[in-house]
């Protein structure tokens, strides 16, 4: 097999058996041109302490109908599939000598109106509302008709709870106008102004920002104990 133009493994990484199988010669591509995923990747656990994969972005459409997935959590999962996959026959096509040991993807949503759970019989009795998947927003219009929706509410983002702050109309729309949500899943950037909507958030800070680290590095770390061929040495 053909080595990989550079090593994935950052020179301190820390020597898990997942890290320590990755730096015998393996090919990790990230499926995507997003910076912050790749830099999640990179310092997640320190500078220079994770991955620095190939950048191959995925060519997947991302049309998949949101009515097919009863359950709204398997969309996002559906979606993040089917961009590796796709990744992964295009360079196995490319070159069969050279494929690729792991392929990352992932796809990051908003789920509205995600209301904080309750004991109240009254309230577990009710219809449960199937929530709005949010992506990224048409136009600045759509930008602004979903943060409405959401302001002052709980929304969902993979399984980060975000908690909108009860925002001045004005406020909101001076966040549309400067551009910064347009292009974001939900139409916001916790990271970037955007944060000035938010009053707090319940969960994982990386899968807001687009990528969950924590639960990728332990999912890792889990496929490697429990599946000895996978990123098996060469």
């Amino acid at each position: 097999m053909s080595p990989p133009s550079h090593n994935a493994v950052l020179p301190h990484a820390l020597k898990t058996p997942a890290f320590t199988k990755l730096s015998n010669n393996k090919r990790v591509i990230l499926a995507s041109t997003s910076p912050r995923r790749k830099e999640i990747l990179k310092t997640f656990v320190g500078t220079d302490m994770g991955l620095d994969p190939e950048i191959v972005p995925s060519t997947f459409e991302e049309t998949l109908p949101h009515s097919e997935f009863p359950n709204v959590y398997e969309y996002p999962v559906s979606t993040a599939a089917e961009k590796a996959v796709e990744v992964y026959e295009r360079l196995v096509k490319q070159d069969i000598e050279n494929p690729p040991d792991l392929v990352i993807a992932a796809d990051t949503v908003v789920l509205s109106r995600i209301e904080p759970t309750t004991s109240d019989i009254s309230t577990s009795l009710e219809p449960q509302i199937r929530p709005e998947i949010l992506e990224k927003p048409l136009s600045k219009a759509d930008n602004l008709r979903m943060l409405l929706d959401m302001n002052g509410k709980s929304s969902m983002e993979e399984r980060s709870i975000v908690h909108f702050s009860e925002n001045p109309v004005s406020l909101i729309e001076s966040y549309v106008d400067h551009g910064e949500g347009i292009d974001r899943a939900g139409g916001f950037a916790a990271q970037g102004l955007g944060g000035m909507l938010i009053r707090k958030i319940d969960g994982d800070w990386f899968n807001v920002v687009g990528f969950p680290a924590a639960a990728f590095f332990k999912f890792l770390e889990v496929l490697v104990e429990e599946d000895d061929d996978f990123l098996a040495v060469d």
